[in-house]
């Protein structure tokens, strides 16, 4: 899959999250905003899983460590939702570590516990 690909993909993710958040707004669990979401993009079409298990590769052994990727879409894109205050250097970190042990090229970090959900997304790339 390309580049191009993922980017078109996060495009619609956004959207996708957005349609979610006007909806419901801030407040809810994390998982409430999952389902819809997962929701929302499988009206779109697109494949989507949740809470997919993502091993540690140590040595070449695979270590379940209890790690879970929220939603995996298209087997393209990593997307870690959050209900926090503020997002931290530790949640960019998290989808970092994801991405490179699943050998994706993007993620998007969506923070559903703000008034307007655009100040709530990063992207993020592992380069």
């Amino acid at each position: 899959m390309s580049r191009e690909e993922a980017n078109r993909l996060s495009n619609v993710i956004i959207g996708a999250a957005i349609a979610v958040h006007r909806e419901l707004g801030p407040g809810l669990l994390e998982s409430a905003y999952e389902a819809c979401l997962k929701y929302e993009l499988a009206q779109q079409g697109l494949q989507v899983e949740s809470q997919v298990p993502q091993p540690v590769i140590y040595k070449g052994i695979h270590l379940d460590c209890g790690y879970r990727l929220d939603l995996l879409v298209e087997d393209l894109v990593i997307v870690e939702l959050k209900t926090v205050e503020s997002l931290q250097p530790i949640h960019d970190a998290q989808l970092l570590t994801y991405l490179k042990l699943k050998k994706l090229w993007l993620g998007l970090l969506i923070n559903f516990n703000v008034p307007i959900l655009k100040n709530g997304i990063k992207r993020l790339v592992n380069h």
